[in-house]
């Protein structure tokens, strides 16, 4: 479950994470007030104005605006929310901008510089330990840094039994090039960002820039956080920022409707139980020359009721030309599901698209004479590769 900059920034500041202060607003006039709210907190005279999105690279979609006064933040405030806000991790159509986050502008003036740097921590699943990863090249284009000079990009791996060390913080501090109070800040920052994370149960923390500010303070400007979906019945105070606003809507609807189901950018659909087999099932797609168009795991229950709701999700997408339903009878038997495959089919109406089923299992013999003896253009399969071919002709 993804969080908004201010929602990931709340979470950074229970842990002790210095972060630079905002305040959400969700129109021109809440966003005035915020300012001036911020300007009595703080004394700052001038504020960022920051669209609230799941998305990176906001900056350079015309998202992130600086406010020299009063009026402007006004004006860019009014401008940004309402917008549809294309970014190199939106679509081409973008998203839309709900709310906008007004900060306080921490890059103010003194003795000596500031710097921008980039930490995030998250799970290296090759050696199963977590892994902060940083550079002192943080900013807008860190994905052109790993990409074009790799080598200024460092990784500190964790030892989850053991937890952060404290000479891995300092080695951190010390790679990013810093000294003295900023060295002590800086590892201070890094222990309260693990243990936000692994307290959190997040699968992922982004802060891109970690500002080192002109007197040395170090501060998170920006959060992009993942919490772990499977966590979320431990977190409920985490579990109630999530925006379905952001969410596919159609993806939404299936989960309400209790079905595993993530959308994919291919032509045919996908219909199976359990989540080994649908993986089996997509690559059985891509040996036909297809690709799968979803990831549908309808479960161990695959009645009429719930096999007619997984149809009317796979067919809101107009780019299925074909539906292959993929089911392995062990505790659920085929019969039942042939049949309910028959009674969506008939309560549907037309359906437009070839239809395959394969049903090997339980009662897998009654189920392929259900739905040959249907008199419904729904083709049976027994075998995966005769699946495969059957696929691969309706799609030719």
């Amino acid at each position: 479950m993804n969080l908004h900059e201010y929602q990931g920034k709340e979470i950074l500041a229970s842990f002790g994470v210095r972060i630079q202060r905002g305040i959400v607003a969700h129109n021109a006039q809440e966003a005035v007030a915020a300012a001036k709210q911020l300007t009595e907190e703080t004394g700052t005279g001038w504020h960022v104005i920051k669209a609230q999105v799941h998305a990176g690279g906001r900056g350079k979609g015309g998202g992130v605006k600086l406010a020299k006064n009063l009026n402007e933040v006004e004006e860019i405030a009014g401008s940004i929310i309402g917008m549809n806000l294309v970014t190199p991790q939106t679509s081409a159509e973008g998203k839309k901008v709900h709310q906008v986050l007004v900060a306080e502008d921490v890059y103010y003036p003194g003795e000596s510089e500031t710097s921008e740097f980039y930490v995030s921590v998250l799970l290296n699943r090759a050696t199963g330990r977590n892994m902060i990863m940083y550079s002192t090249e943080g900013g807008m284009d860190i994905e052109e840094v790993a990409e074009k000079t790799p080598h200024l990009i460092y990784t500190e791996e964790i030892d989850p039994s053991t937890g952060l060390l404290a000479f891995q913080a300092r080695k951190i501090a010390f790679n990013l090039g810093l000294s003295g109070l900023a060295f002590k800040e800086m590892t201070k920052f890094v222990a309260s960002l693990y243990k936000a994370y692994v307290e959190s149960d997040s699968s992922m923390f982004e802060i891109n820039p970690v500002l080192k500010t002109s007197d040395n303070k170090i501060m998170a400007v920006d959060a992009k956080v993942s919490i772990d979906d499977n966590a979320l019945y431990r977190r409920k105070q985490y579990a109630e920022m999530r925006d379905l606003r952001e969410e596919n809507p159609i993806e939404v609807e299936a989960g309400a409707l209790g079905l595993n189901y993530v959308d994919l950018d291919g032509n045919v659909g996908c219909m199976v139980n359990g989540a080994g087999l649908a993986m089996a099932t997509m690559d059985l797609i891509k040996q036909a020359g297809g690709e799968p168009a979803n990831f549908l795991d309808v479960g161990g229950t695959a009645d009429a009721a719930r096999v007619e709701a997984a149809f009317e999700i796979i067919l809101k997408d107009p780019a299925v030309k074909a539906i292959l339903i993929n089911i392995f009878g062990g505790i659920v038997r085929c019969d039942r599901v042939a049949q309910g495959v028959i009674d969506a089919y008939k309560n549907m109406g037309t359906i437009n698209v070839p239809i395959i089923v394969r049903l090997q299992g339980t009662n897998a013999d009654i189920a392929k004479e259900l739905i040959d003896n249907s008199g419904l253009d729904v083709q049976s399969a027994v075998e995966f590769q005769e699946a495969a071919d059957k696929v691969k002709a309706v799609l030719a």
